[in-house]
């Protein structure tokens, strides 16, 4: 996708998607579809076991939602395509990991693109602000998300003030995982992605389905549900291949040999 706002690689069963919309990586409705297509194709193909999510340049993630193209008609409701705003925070069955790297600003919507990862990695001069609330609107996807990834109180009073917070600040309250250098941002997300693209996809896919589906679920209510195979990964997990290998690896003291079946 070399003439398209967002730019895709590939390397083995690892894809790198960048955000790439000079000047700042806002998104607009046709940018927010073509991702939507670009994470999608991702989750369905079995040859793709981790993607990484980063912006063009060294000075935006993303800003959000693109201002001028609403100016210019763009609905703030309008078609964002399969996956909703940036095409990930709403793909339904993503049951594969995704690492945000944090290359520059994530504010609004790109905060809330970022928030859809898995494991959030973040340069040293990154910085991060909800400011919906001083343009007279609300940032829907961080209302819901926030409380329950930071404490209840800084996180009503990042969404109820706006103000800009600086990497430390986020990595302080557990907002991302880790802070380094600028140069070394894309080394370390291919790190991370090259240790998970070596791990088992199955369990990966049971990992997620549980914390989606035990999020609002009382302790044994969700236990039953996992115990009783109700949901699919798990079973397909149960039933499986690797379930196997994993057990004579150990036993036969080697590593063991993942095929996701």
């Amino acid at each position: 996708m070399t003439d398209s706002p967002v730019k895709t690689r590939r390397d083995g069963a690892i894809l790198e998607v960048t955000l790439d919309r000079p000047k700042a990586n806002a998104i607009d409705l046709a940018t927010s579809r073509i991702m939507g297509e670009v994470f999608r194709d991702f989750r369905d193909n079995p040859d793709l076991r981790v993607a990484i999510i980063t912006g063009g340049g060294d000075k935006f993630f993303c800003p959000g939602w693109d201002l001028k193209a609403a100016a210019d008609g763009d609905a703030v409701d309008g078609d964002y395509g399969v996956g909703g705003f940036g095409g990930l925070q709403e793909l339904r069955d993503m049951n594969k990991p995704v690492i945000a790297a944090i290359n520059g600003i994530a504010c609004g919507g790109g905060l809330e693109l970022a928030l859809s990862a898995d494991i959030l990695i973040a340069a040293d001069h990154a910085s991060f602000a909800l400011p919906e609330i001083r343009s007279g609107t609300v940032a829907d996807a961080a209302s819901v998300k926030l409380p329950k990834r930071i404490p209840y109180h800084i996180a009503m009073e990042l969404l109820l003030t706006g103000r800009w917070f600086d990497a430390e600040e986020a990595h302080r309250w557990g907002l991302i995982n880790e802070i380094v250098p600028a140069a070394s941002l894309m080394t370390r997300a291919w790190e991370q992605a090259r240790l998970l693209a070596s791990g088992p996809p199955l369990v990966y896919a049971a990992i997620k389905e549980i914390v989606r589906d035990a999020e609002d679920a009382k302790f044994q209510d969700a236990m039953n549900r996992i115990t009783q195979r109700q949901l699919r990964s798990v079973d397909v997990l149960y039933d499986s291949e690797d379930q196997l290998e994993g057990a004579r690896a150990f036993a036969e003291k080697r590593d063991p040999v993942w095929q996701g079946k």
